[in-house]
């Protein structure tokens, strides 16, 4: 108990910032990949309709997106990431009840608008709570959630798919992820605090350096007025990840079974491995991010996750697939914390959300596009070769935009 109380609040609001992506994101959006084949196989889904059941839930994210600033303007971060969840959870469990094309389509829209609506709010948070010297480190925590989701989607839904059978495991595992969703809501609702001054905290930067009795005063960011030039470059590069991210959760279990040959429960164990890898992406790079920086830790993810993705299409060597899902898994969710660390960088903690909003569209925009993109070239082509190659070659262009961005000015 004296351990708990001299626990820095902040971190529990990372607590429920891991809580949040592990249901809007981990649960909310990428269970769809491990889905995707037993629904399509039931509902008689081709590649351009799985896509565009995708591009709908992105077109619901950015919906979101656009109404998570004001929403927060006017009511606070705890209620309307809590009410975000609170949506995502409700429209699984109706995603779970639909029985054709539009039905899923529609739900899985609502499931998006949820998800922006709660994840800026949460990833804001992190400006608020903490200073520049640990905004990557927290930031890089919270994401963690997406690869903790993917795990407990890797294990569950092949076990409750042998349990239910065919036709109805696809259904019972969205009531029961939902109802999972459902209960994460209620806990962040009652965990999350806007700000360290409703407490008569400071940020959790300054406490902890008094704890060590430094004697020299900290070094603290000054805001830096990036301007609109900033804010577009940083938003194209999180385009690129947008677009091409999806892609490969999307289809990636989808080209395991139909492309390569493996079975349902081989893929999930696989979704588990990728989960497992995802939880060290964020704190990782994001801690990398702290000390050399966001624009060179920035250009080596996207480098790594370009190469993923190459050899994924072209397969090139024995265990290249085993190596792509490895590399992809343990970079790709580091993107979002050092972007939401960027952004309180360039424009300072009261501008971060609003900031952070403005990246996310560019973000939801590239996910709008590249899942429909990716089916309708899977749906001519016979595979998703080559749209894994024209996002391996969109990741190499924002791993050199990257290398262009401004340096922090300390």
């Amino acid at each position: 108990m004296t351990y708990l109380r001299s626990v820095h609040y902040g971190w529990i609001v990372v607590l429920t910032g891991v809580l949040t992506i592990v249901a809007v994101l981990g649960l909310g959006r990428f269970s769809l990949g491990m889905l995707l084949p037993s629904m399509g196989s039931d509902l008689g889904l081709g590649y351009s309709k799985m896509g565009f059941i995708g591009t709908g839930n992105f077109f619901g994210y950015l919906l979101g997106v656009l109404m998570s600033s004001r929403l927060v303007k006017r009511f606070d971060y705890r209620s309307v990431i809590s009410s975000g969840i609170f949506l995502v959870g409700v429209s699984m469990v109706l995603v779970g009840r639909a029985n054709g094309f539009w039905p899923v389509l529609i739900a899985f829209f609502f499931t998006g608008i949820g998800s922006g609506i709660a994840n800026v709010p949460v990833m804001g948070l992190v400006s608020q709570w903490f200073g520049s010297t640990l905004r990557g480190r927290a930031a890089g925590i919270m994401v963690s959630g997406i690869g903790l989701g993917i795990m407990i989607t890797g294990v569950l839904i092949p076990a409750i798919n042998g349990w239910a059978g065919p036709g109805q495991g696809w259904r019972t595992n969205w009531m029961v992820l939902g109802a999972v969703v459902l209960t994460i809501a209620v806990l962040c609702s009652l965990l999350i605090r806007n700000r360290p001054g409703d407490l008569g905290l400071q940020l959790v930067e300054r406490v902890e350096k008094k704890c060590r009795e430094k004697q020299q005063k900290p070094l603290v960011a000054k805001p830096f007025d990036a301007g609109k030039r900033t804010l577009f470059h940083l938003g194209g590069i999180y385009f690129f990840f947008g677009f091409t991210v999806v892609i490969y959760v999307t289809f990636v279990i989808t080209s395991l079974i139909n492309e390569y040959g493996f079975s349902e429960a081989v893929a999930g164990r696989f979704w588990v491995w990728f989960g497992l890898l995802g939880t060290l992406s964020g704190p990782i790079f994001g801690s990398l991010s702290d000390r050399f920086g966001r624009p060179r830790t920035l250009a080596l993810v996207y480098s790594l996750q370009g190469l993923s993705f190459l050899l994924l299409a072209l397969n090139p060597l024995p265990g290249s697939v085993y190596a792509s899902i490895g590399l992809f898994a343990l970079c790709a969710w580091s993107v979002p914390s050092i972007m939401a660390a960027a952004i309180g960088d360039y424009l300072g903690p009261l501008k971060a959300a609003a900031g952070f909003a403005t990246l996310t569209l560019f973000f939801s925009v590239g996910q709008i596009t590249g899942p429909a993109l990716a089916g309708i070239m899977a749906e001519n082509s016979g595979n998703f070769s080559s749209a894994y190659l024209l996002a391996g070659g969109l990741m190499a262009v924002g791993a050199l935009s990257s290398v262009f961005l401004p340096k922090m000015r300390l």
